[in-house]
């Protein structure tokens, strides 16, 4: 019998019981959105029909030996356990490419497990027994062989619209993370809100799955330039830091929604860095998909 997605979400707070008599201590379990599990209650009990925020938290998992901590960052699909859930460990004791191995073989160890499981306590333990020696290796990573030093990453620039972008804890939320992740790229304030990111694959899918919680409307990704290159990719940037860009609206009328950025000002800015192209591709109009 297929699994409905009541009984998903049932079996989710199950899951987050356990988690919260693992981690009792305030700040060892933190959600994205404090009023998640409220709101799934509420529709389970039919108090409120539309869908529910995703349940999106993270877990301070401590490490013995070396002591340090590893932040395990959750995101759950309405139909998890039915479908997988999105997991990403991060530990600022991990240099990236032991940080990419060690989310690798997490993702590895997940899928081998029993479909329709519930497996973030599984995750969990997992990161514990395993973490170790990631840390051990990290100080050395770049020394141990020919092929680690010529190993391969996937650059990535994804450029992200929004109907607008106002809030001021929405942008806080969006350069805490473009910082978190090492991503350079811009956040254009206004209506329409335009968001670069360019980094580390995985760094840039996770900023886009960071930022693109339930109650954001009208946010799409528009594009996304992919390029495999050796070494950390640091010449394809065409951004060297996260710069906030505000470009002066038009129209005074006091009211917030009709402050439309000048695009004009925004064109002129694509092309001082070599990305003219994408302006025709942001705003509607059919182009040529970018070579790879």
């Amino acid at each position: 019998m297929a699994i409905t997605m009541k009984e998903c979400l049932e079996l989710q707070l199950l899951e987050m019981e356990m988690l919260f008599s693992m981690f009792p201590n305030k700040g060892e379990i933190s959600l994205q959105d404090k009023n998640a599990l409220t709101y799934v209650q509420m529709y389970l009990k039919n108090i409120k029909e539309g869908l529910p925020p995703r349940i999106e938290y993270s877990i301070s998992v401590d490490i013995d030996e070396p002591k340090v901590k590893v932040d395990l960052h959750v995101s759950l699909p309405h139909s998890y356990p039915h479908s997988a859930p999105q997991l990403f460990a991060r530990s600022e004791a991990l240099n990236r490419q032991n940080q990419l191995q060690l989310n690798k073989h997490l993702t590895s160890h997940i899928s081998s497990l029993d479909s329709g499981e519930l497996c973030v306590c599984a995750a969990v333990q997992w990161v514990r027994d395993n973490s170790a020696s990631y840390f051990q290796n990290s100080d050395v990573s770049s020394e141990t062989s020919p092929k680690e030093k010529a190993v391969k990453i996937i650059f990535h620039r994804m450029w992200i619209y929004s109907h607008h972008i106002y809030r001021q804890e929405l942008k806080k939320k969006i350069f805490d993370c473009a910082k978190q992740l090492n991503l350079t790229g811009f956040c254009l304030t206004g209506k329409p809100g335009i968001i670069c990111v360019e980094g580390l694959k995985e760094n840039a899918e996770e900023f886009w799955h960071v930022i693109r919680y339930p109650n954001w409307k009208h946010i799409s990704c528009k594009h996304v330039e992919s390029m495999e290159t050796e070494g950390n990719g640091e010449k394809l940037h065409l951004f060297h830091t996260f710069e906030d860009l505000q470009f002066q609206a038009h129209g005074d009328y006091g009211l917030r929604n009709d402050y439309h950025m000048d695009l004009g000002q925004f064109l002129e800015f694509l092309k001082q860095h070599q990305s003219e192209h994408i302006f025709q591709l942001l705003f509607g109009v059919e182009g040529k998909q970018s070579d790879n």
